[in-house]
Parts: C-alpha cells; sequence; structure tokens
C-alpha cells in the first residue's frame, strides 16, 4: 500500500491501536516503510506502509483485508482518523462479516471478522 505522508501511519496507529515501526530497504534508501507490528509465533501475514518513487497512493490497486475481533469496532474509528467509510459492516454469510473503509489517503481496505 501506498502513502505519501505521516497521514497514514496516525490513520493505522488509530484504527487498529498499535504502533508502526520504522524500517528501512538496505539496498535502496529512497524507499521508506513502516513495518505492522508481528509475532512470528502466531499464524497470519503482516505488512507495512511503504512509499516510493512513482507509486501513487490511492485506490485501483490489491484489496487488503485486516482481521478484527468484530470489524465494526475499527470501522468505528475509521472517521476520526480522516479515513470514510465506503461500505458499512454487511453480512457475508457462512464467512463472518467485512466493512470497506478509505483511508486517509484514498487506499481502500477491507476489514474482516468473524462477528
Amino acid at each position: 500500500m501506498s502513502t505519501k505522508s505521516g497521514e497514514d501511519q496516525t490513520f493505522y496507529e488509530t484504527v487498529f491501536e498499535v504502533t508502526l515501526e520504522s524500517i528501512g530497504d538496505p539496498n535502496d534508501s529512497s524507499i521508506q516503510m513502516l513495518a505492522f507490528p508481528s509475532d512470528m509465533e502466531r499464524y497470519g501475514a503482516t505488512g507495512a506502509l511503504v512509499k516510493m518513487e512513482h507509486v501513487i497512493a490511492g485506490g485501483g490497486g490489491t484489496l487488503v483485508y485486516f482481521a478484527c475481533d468484530d470489524c465494526a469496532n475499527e470501522a468505528a474509528k475509521v472517521k476520526a482518523a480522516s479515513g470514510s467509510i465506503q461500505r458499512p459492516k454487511m453480512d457475508i454469510g457462512e464467512y463472518g462479516f467485512i466493512c470497506l473503509v478509505v483511508d486517509s489517503e484514498g487506499n481502500m481496505i477491507g476489514l474482516h471478522s468473524m462477528a
């Protein structure tokens, strides 16, 4: 996910109540990355916000879903974090529930929960 300013960092830290850690690319100092917390002992993927030349923040890319206990809880924090709700919590049958939100830089993300 591309980011152009610290607004995205604040958005994700606020919505998910985490602290992103600045990491660098040892092969390219022009790439800036902020890593989500991870636990190598637990199942699941982690990721990072990345700022790099020629990559513009905004919609139209891959849609990433974040696992939540109840996606309505994270969605409730989106507006206060300078984002917007694209689609409120909706039932997807046996697969649980999702919300689609837009972060502070125009990137759409999904929130998924079983409750």
